[in-house]
């Protein structure tokens, strides 16, 4: 009996890291700011080899949604497991940890099961939380280039720099290397580290700034498009019936257009910034590429599970917006794949190089790759696994999609918090509803019909739609039951 006892003391000491040891690695790849531009995608414009071949042997889902569009909040929510409101998140300075201690994070999880996680980039939020600097209890070594703010990320390089070359408020072109930028020395640091990980079970997560503001990518991609027509945004103009909260001013983009006539950049000016932003995603397409490079180099990609996902989408002059903060289409939907080659549940072969109309949303990963490789996971998540989907078991894993948005898209002291606009993405429509963060009582709705108006041209909560809206609040409430929410300023 003593003997027996001194054995199973020993397997407990040893188990997780034996037990790590026998299930697939992850490499965790995150962009910012990234909307479904990609070739994989559809887009016939942009350039996207590298995340097109990963595509190629994932599994790719073409619905997929974020819990809020502003950066901190979606991260937040995605790494919890956890819903914005679930966590008390809804803006940019608060950090989950000041409401939940004691949370266990998706790579904390991973740690805590005898894997090594590390984190190389942008994963967690990257600025206005010095307390925290990302999340350093999520990781078994310090993250590193992930605690900066988007407007740092100006050009090094030996020697003198070459000249700008755009003259345009909000882009940076500079024929420099890739290495000038950051994303350029993370994929660089995360090649090393996948040879250096090679022997030990890993959660690597990679976490690229781009295709994020300032648009700075280097000149070499910008040729890409050389002669390519960029196209305009398309609708330019707000849906017609829209509710004012439904817009916001757009700050982030122009902020930088104050001075221009109308406060907005020209025609011109508008196909410039485009194409700024689809440089900024070849230049980030090929940084995952040197990931995915070094991957296979090493021998790990038939044992690594690999997702790619963005924390939200992008407006880039459509419905009259520009960047995030709105609860549209554009904003909520978000690229996200999948692959998952040499798991115990088989999925090679079965999802490899599919797609998937399934709703989905970025809150689900943390289930799914817990599940994928046998962690026992939280039991107060709110997300689902994604399994029965990869398994090719089940077409879809839920009815609805639910994003969320403060307005003010950005509360301060002087700007308060007025409403929370929760959105519910069906198959078939895009619901809204507008409440008082005092009561939350509806104060506006909206309604878009996919199916007839993919674009979100028309706001149909009307009296002629009242069936359809009784009937989608009610799911909506159900997923989202009405409450009084307050931000603390910062």
């Amino acid at each position: 009996m003593f003997r027996l006892t001194i054995f199973l003391f020993a397997l407990a000491a040893v188990s997780p890291s034996m037990q790590a040891a026998d299930r697939p690695n992850v490499l965790f790849i995150a962009a910012d700011d990234l909307r479904c531009d990609l070739g994989s995608y559809g887009n016939t414009i942009v350039k996207t080899p590298n995340l097109d071949r990963l595509a190629a042997r994932s599994l790719r889902f073409d619905r997929a949604y974020c819990q809020q569009a502003v950066c901190n909040p979606s991260r937040a929510s995605l790494l919890t497991g956890l819903r914005p409101d679930s966590i008390d998140i809804w803006d940019l300075p608060t950090h989950f940890r000041e409401h939940r201690p004691d949370v266990a994070t998706l790579p904390q999880l991973f740690k805590q099961s005898g894997y090594h996680a590390q984190c190389i980039g942008k994963i967690f939020h990257n600025w206005r939380q010095d307390a925290y600097q990302g999340d350093p209890d999520s990781w078994s070594v310090p993250a590193v280039m992930h605690y900066d703010n988007h407007g740092n990320d100006k050009p090094i390089v030996d020697g003198p720099l070459p000249p700008e070359l755009a003259g345009v408020p909000k882009i940076n072109l500079r024929d420099v290397p890739d290495e000038a930028y950051f994303d350029g020395r993370i994929a660089k640091l995360a090649s090393e580290a996948l040879h250096e990980l090679k022997d030990q079970p890993f959660f690597l997560a990679v976490g690229f700034w781009k295709p994020h503001s300032p648009f700075n990518a280097p000149k070499k991609y910008w040729d890409l498009y050389e002669g390519v027509e960029m196209l305009p945004p398309d609708p330019a103009e707000a849906p017609r019936g829209v509710p004012a909260l439904a817009l916001h001013d757009s700050r982030e983009i122009l902020g930088a257009f104050r001075n221009h006539p109308g406060g907005r950049p020209t025609a011109q000016e508008t196909l410039k910034l485009r194409r700024g932003y689809y440089a900024a995603i070849s230049y980030l397409d090929a940084q995952v590429g040197k990931v995915l490079d070094a991957l296979e180099r090493e021998g790990l990609a038939e044992r690594t599970i690999v997702v790619f996902w963005s924390d939200h989408g992008y407006h880039l002059g459509e419905q009259t917006l520009w960047a995030k903060t709105s609860n549209f289409e554009l904003d909520a939907r978000v690229p996200l794949m999948i692959a998952a080659p040499g798991t115990a549940q088989a999925t090679a072969g079965k999802s490899a190089g599919k797609t998937t109309e399934a709703l989905v949303e970025l809150v689900d990963l943390y289930p799914t790759l817990a599940d994928l490789c046998g962690l026992q996971a939280p039991g107060d998540l709110d997300g689902k696994s994604l399994r029965p989907l990869l398994e090719g078991t089940a077409e879809t894993v839920k009815d609805a999609a639910l994003t969320q948005h403060t307005r003010p898209a950005y509360p301060s002291e002087e700007e308060p918090l007025e409403a929370m606009g929760y959105a519910m993405r069906t198959d078939r429509f895009r619901y809204v509803e507008w409440r008082s963060v005092q009561d939350g009582r509806v104060v506006a709705q909206e309604l878009y019909n996919h199916e007839r108006d993919p674009r979100e041209t028309v706001n149909l909560a009307d009296a002629e739609h009242r069936s359809t809206l009784d009937r989608l609040s009610a799911q909506l409430q159900a997923l989202a039951p009405p409450r009084a929410i307050a931000i603390e300023i910062k």
